[in-house]
């Protein structure tokens, strides 16, 4: 009677058109492991050639095997909806709805393809036409069963995992330095290689601060990190190489080192798309369960370790923190304090004769208020000169247990990095010799193998070479670092901390962590004075008013008592003159140079200083012409009486330009060049040069 009904249902319509087979398996496992459902699903093509197909018409669609049909990012579903969205399939078989979709949005859009396009769906069930109602309502409802379905299995298997998270027994992928015991639970890597670095990783970050800094001293000191192979032949094998800034940031974040369950980090949903995004979880979320297993570091360590990754990355904004050590020479870089608004302060750098100089900056003012201008600018270089000397006088007291400290440090850090170095020249040797017992165990007849196996041989051994030669050279180095004499010079700083702090062997960065250990912060005012208030990590605060740096127009400027000075000796000296008397007087310009006639007519003019001419003009004396005007007589005849004497001249130029006194009124000026006249003696001395400023 089924079959009757069926038959009723296909038309020469749909026999025009193909026959479409959709199979489906959820995962790779269910494919290899539940053959027979794959089985049946390919049995039904032969229900499409009981229906009137031909066995060549009838089209099997299989390249979803092992595809989940939650979502519809399946080639092979969408194969099919194109066929039936262009009119060439007649009917559409699967063995059940789920094997086609999972989800209400795409059964429903391939229903209303369907029935758009008049073609019939097959399941195990019976035939349907989904452009009518009963039909259409009876898909609808088993594809809605088939979604809930869907989530119960879901909700299940998460239930699952849940409870097992929540009792920290959730087996999952370990990072580098764990492994599964022989019980199921989490130990430390037995390589006692794996072990110390990773140890050596927390301790350098311990000490410096910065993941920056400490992926730079593993480079320096050509220190090798393991890690594990996810993918290829060798996936789980051990291999070492640079540390990765990514790595040492996810080691960080990872609470396993400190100890601790945890699941729920990351969540993954699907977007309107069909594309999955990950997001990160807040840590109220998550299943943490710390003290399961042993750790690298306690938790305490992990949270204060994400504390200060934090603050570093927080170097700019409202939430700006004191950050660690960096390059640059600015001393109070993270510990400057704007004393307008209370937030640190940043830096900026300027160049001087090629030297940069660093200027401490806030703009939290305008940042947050919308106003134009910054809170102040302050000039670093005499800034940090003075709290460096603040803090040499502070440390005296304490600067042979500072020594000793540096000379500790400096000591285990070098044996840490030689143990793990020697460690991987042992591992390459190790490599190197059963590579070679390995060419030695095959048959010499079988050269494809043999040449392999001492290709694999000679790798090694350039290993074993490279990994020699780097730990030659590292002793070296660290020979230089802590020999004998370097521990006696050390110890002969620590009776000098003044010395140890100007020493130019003590680098900038060494420096600031001096004065991370003693100065909390310092909150810098701008005023007349710069006024600095200290707060040492103990408590202790100290005070400082320092004269304000001269900007570079200050710096151009001409001190007042030098442009008085100039002013006076105008009276009596023409310009090459005056030059001539401040040199000698060891008097300089405002760039520190020696003065010129150029410079004191510059300073002359920009100052508004009077002309010689002018001055001697308004004290009554007479220009050449108007002398000859006077007597009666030719210019040449001015100039012959001023060389005989018979006129006091003035010089106004260094060109040879004077002005006259009044003669008597008596002067014979017919005769008065025949020395017949004397002029009165003198009342002004020519220009004398020296003196004292």
């Amino acid at each position: 009677m089924m079959l009757s009904e069926s038959h009723q249902k296909v038309t020469t319509a749909h026999l025009e058109r193909d026959a479409y087979l959709y199979v489906r398996q959820s995962t790779l496992r269910q494919v290899f492991e539940n053959t027979e459902s794959t089985t049946r699903q390919y049995a039904l093509s032969e229900r499409a050639v009981a229906l009137g197909w031909p066995v060549e018409r009838v089209h099997v669609i299989d390249t979803d095997l092992g595809r989940s049909g939650a979502t519809a990012d399946r080639e092979g579903f969408q194969r099919l909806v194109t066929e039936v969205g262009l009119g060439r399939a007649g009917i559409v078989l699967g063995l059940e709805v789920s094997r086609l979709a999972r989800n209400s949005a795409d059964w429903h859009r391939l229903l209303e393809l369907c029935a758009l396009s008049d073609t019939l769906i097959l399941d195990e069930d019976g035939l349907y036409d989904p452009a009518h109602f009963n039909d259409r309502l009876l898909l609808g409802l088993k594809g809605t069963m088939s979604e809930a379905e869907l989530h119960v299995l879901r909700a299940r298997l998460r239930g699952g995992i849940l409870s097992k998270a929540k009792r920290g027994e959730l087996r999952g992928p370990l990072p580098i330095g764990f492994v599964y015991g022989p019980d199921e639970a989490v130990a430390l890597d037995p390589d006692a290689q794996v072990q110390q670095a990773i140890q050596l990783f927390f301790t350098t970050y311990r000490r410096t601060g910065s993941m920056l800094a400490t992926v730079k001293e593993f480079r320096t000191q050509d220190i090798a990190f393991p890690r594990r192979v996810k993918r290829g032949p060798h996936t789980g094998d051990l291999a070492w190489g640079e540390l990765m800034h990514s790595r040492a940031r996810q080691i960080i974040h990872n609470p396993r080192y400190a100890g601790a369950f945890f699941f729920g980090r990351t969540r993954t949903r699907t977007g309107p798309d069909g594309q999955k995004r990950v997001s990160r979880q807040p840590r109220d979320q998550w299943i943490l369960l710390p003290g399961i297993h042993a750790g690298y570091i306690t938790w305490d360590e992990y949270e204060e370790n994400l504390r200060r990754l934090q603050a570093n990355a927080q170097a700019r904004g409202s939430d700006r923190r004191r950050s660690p050590p960096r390059e640059g020479p600015a001393l109070l870089q993270g510990l400057a304090i704007c004393g307008h608004c209370g937030e640190r302060m940043t830096v900026r750098y300027h160049s001087y004769h090629g030297t940069p100089v660093p200027d401490y900056w806030c703009g939290r003012a305008r940042i947050n208020s919308g106003l134009p201008g910054i809170c102040q600018t302050i000039h670093g270089g005499s800034l940090d000169a003075a709290v460096g000397e603040v803090l040499v006088e502070a440390m005296t007291p304490l600067a042979l247990d500072v020594a000793l400290t540096v000379q500790q440090e400096l000591t285990v850090r070098a044996a840490d990095a030689d143990r793990l170095r020697r460690q991987q020249v042992e591992r390459a040797r190790y490599e190197a010799d059963v590579a070679q017992r390995r060419f030695l165990r095959v048959d010499p007849d079988n050269r494809l193998v043999a040449d392999t196996l001492e290709a694999a041989w000679n790798d090694r051994l350039r290993a074993l070479a490279a990994a020699q030669d780097t730990y030659a050279h590292a002793c070296e180095a660290d020979a230089r670092v802590v020999n004998d004499d370097q521990r006696a010079e050390i110890l002969a700083l620590a009776t000098d901390f003044p010395r140890l702090w100007h020493d130019p062997a003590t680098s900038v960065r060494e420096k600031k962590r001096m004065m991370r250990l003693l100065i909390a912060d310092v909150t810098l005012r701008k005023g007349e004075t710069l006024h600095a208030d200290i707060r040492f990590t103990g408590g202790a605060t100290r005070s400082l008013d320092i004269p304000l740096p001269k900007s570079c127009i200050e710096l151009r400027t001409t001190d007042a008592v030098i442009v008085r000075e100039i002013d006076e000796l105008l009276d009596t000296y023409t310009d090459a003159e005056i030059a001539d008397v401040l040199n000698e007087r060891g008097v300089r310009t405002a760039t520190m140079q020696p003065f010129t006639r150029v410079s004191v007519i510059h300073l002359r003019l920009r100052y508004g200083l009077k002309h010689r001419r002018t001055r001697l003009l308004e004290a009554g004396l007479l220009t050449p012409m108007a002398l000859a005007a006077r007597y009666g007589v030719q210019l040449s005849t001015v100039h012959l009486w001023r060389r005989r004497g018979l006129l006091r001249a003035h010089p106004v130029t260094d060109k040879g330009e004077y002005l006259y006194e009044i003669p008597p009124e008596n002067l014979p000026a017919k005769f008065a060049h025949k020395g017949q006249y004397e002029p009165p003696s003198p009342t002004s001395t020519p220009a004398s040069h020296g003196g004292a400023v």
